[in-house]
């Protein structure tokens, strides 16, 4: 595996799990009020954009990181329609 790859790895891992903080507050407060569905929804198609470029080039680092990316973003999207009331 070429080194540059290594940083996409790390890059993804990194950016990906930056929402798990948020993810584990609001399942642990049981709320979301705070959390914006705009803002959200737009991160979640922006990864799923990400993820068909990835697929479409063959970037396996961004396949890995977007797939996750779009589980923990549609996560936090759920929890803010359960809990943001």
């Amino acid at each position: 595996m070429p080194v540059i790859e290594y940083l996409g790895y790390i890059a993804g891992f990194l950016t990906t799990f930056a929402f798990l903080p948020q993810i584990l507050r609001v399942y642990k407060l049981k709320s979301a009020r705070e959390i914006s569905v705009l803002f959200n929804s737009a991160i979640l198609l922006g990864v799923m954009l990400w993820l068909i470029y990835g697929i479409s080039l063959g970037l396996v680092p961004m396949i890995v990181w977007n797939s996750t990316g779009i589980a923990l973003t549609g996560l936090l999207l759920f929890s803010k329609l359960k809990y943001g009331k």
